[in-house]
This record gives C-alpha cells, structure tokens and sequence, in this order.
C-alpha cells in the first residue's frame, strides 16, 4: 500500500476514503504535468488524480488537527487575534506539507536511481559471467532477482513474474526499463532490447554496455576528484584556518577588554558549534556530489 508522507491517516483508510475527493485531483492533475512521470518512476501504483485526492483528503485533516492546535496554543498564551493567526498558519504549513507531498514521488525515484546505478555495474558483470557459462538468459535474470543488488534484484524481479504470467522477455524487458529512473540502466536494458531483436550475441552487447559504464565511471571519478580540490580548501579555511585565528583573537581581545570568564566561554562554545556545523554541512555536501556509478553507500 502506498503512504503518503506527514500522513494522519493509515495508507488503507487513506486509500478508500480518497475516491471522494478525485474530482480535486482530476483538475489539479494539470498544474503538475511531471507528476505522472514521477509516481512512475518511484513505482507508486497509483494515477495522478488518484495521488493528488490522497494528498488533499490527509491536508484536510492536517489543516483541522494543526490550525486546532496553533489556536488553543495562541489562546493559552493569551495572542491577540489568536482566532485570525491560528488558521492563516494552518493554511501556510498545510500548504507547505502539500507540496512537500507533491515532491515526495521525485525524492523517491532519485532514491531509486541512486540504488540502481550503484550496483549496476556489479550486477551486469553478473549477467555476463552467467551468460558466458551457458545459463539461459531467463535463469540469469531469475537469479539477479534473488541476488542482494537492492533495487536492480526488485526490479528483475517483477521482470520474472512478468514473464511468467505470459509476458514475453523482450515486452517485460521494455517495461522495466520504461518504468526505471535510471537513464544508465534504461540505457542498458535497450540495447540489451535491441540486440535480442536483431538476434546478436547478447555476451556481446554485454560487454559493450559494461565499457560504455565503466568508461561513464571513470569520467565521473574524474569529474568527482576536480569538484573535491575546492571543496577541500575551502573546508581548510573555514574548519582549521579560521577557528584557529578565532582563538587566537578571543584570547587576545578579552585579555585587552576584559572579558568576563562567561563571555569567554560562551564565544569559545559559539566557535565549537560553528566548527560542527561546518563539518556537518561537508560531509553533506561530499555525499551528495558523490557519483552514484562509483558505488558504496
């Protein structure tokens, strides 16, 4: 069952109750023209309309449980015009919490696409290997989807079920890769198409596609490398440079000003704190401009 973030409502009542409210998402469906691309590429079952009325029936609720709370707070607190400030914020925050819902499906299939081309590579060299040993190329896909290559083994798997409900290899092979985020792995799976339909060695068109990958790999390790020189000197300056003349300076200054033994310690915690948050903030930068064919986590 699919949920729906900052949801009130379990995904089951969510899911019947919302077939009230698809005449909301029927006119809203097309203010977001990428939704529909994005509900499929993070492989949620459901339509555009289907999504957006599960949306609106749980910001209904969140607005009514949120604008309660803002306004029994404000009127504890005795704020003046408490009934006016309680609901304006509720609609800002419910407003906020719907398009946060809105980009959930995107937040998940860039998730997805992470996951995939981080065993990508691994995950051919699989196939090719079993391909060369003589297993049909059926029984190879079958075993990735047993195998721990996270979302690439999920995917194969409902490329198996496909196949066994009548399916044909080549059909099921289109569709996974229409319904994949990844534009690698979609570029994998065609020409993996195309060269079972012209009848090529698929060994052949393996190996092609796991150069072209491996190629792809080094030019973003490359890429990767020239982004972190920067980044490290500007990680010098702000984490070893500057609290290092920081210190130095406090000590000088409060010995000249007299600064009381407080004030001192509560400069020399601000300046902890700031070195934290710069730690943190490169560490987040450095994960995220991490190539996703370079693997890992």
């Amino acid at each position: 069952m699919m949920k729906v973030p900052f949801s009130l409502l379990s995904a089951k009542v969510l899911d019947k109750r919302a077939s009230s409210f698809i005449w909301v998402g029927d006119s809203l469906k097309h203010f977001f023209p990428f939704l529909e691309l994005n509900l499929k590429r993070a492989n949620f079952e459901a339509n555009v309309r289907k999504y957006i009325s599960m949306c609106v029936l749980n910001d209904l609720y969140f607005f009514i449980f949120i604008t309660s709370i803002l306004t029994f707070g404000m009127f504890v607190f005795d704020i003046a015009n408490y009934y006016l400030v309680g609901p304006v914020l509720g609609i800002i925050l419910t407003s906020f919490v719907f398009f946060q819902q809105l980009n959930y499906p995107k937040i998940v299939a860039n998730r997805r696409i992470k996951d995939i081309e981080r065993n990508l590579l691994p995950a051919l060299r699989n196939i090719l290997v079993q391909i060369n040993s003589g297993v049909p190329l059926f029984d190879v896909f079958a075993s990735i989807s047993y195998s721990n290559y996270g979302e690439i083994s999920n995917v194969f798997n409902k490329f198996v079920k496909e196949v066994n409900a009548g399916t044909s290899q080549v059909d099921a092979l289109e569709e996974i890769a229409d319904r994949n985020p990844s534009l690698y792995f979609r570029r994998a799976i065609w020409q993996l198409v195309n060269g079972i339909k012209a009848g090529a060695d698929i060994s052949t068109v393996l190996k092609e596609v796991i150069d072209s990958l491996s190629q792809e790999q080094l030019i973003q390790i490359q890429t990767y490398g020239a982004q972190l020189n920067p980044l490290a000197m500007f990680y010098m300056l702000l984490a070893v440079i500057v609290p290092s003349l920081s210190t130095t300076f406090v000590i000088v200054i409060s010995s000249f000003i007299s600064l009381t033994e407080s004030a001192t310690k509560n400069l020399f915690i601000a300046l902890f704190i700031f070195v934290l948050f710069v730690q943190i903030m490169f560490l987040g930068i450095i994960r995220t401009k991490r190539p996703n064919l370079l693997g890992g986590t």
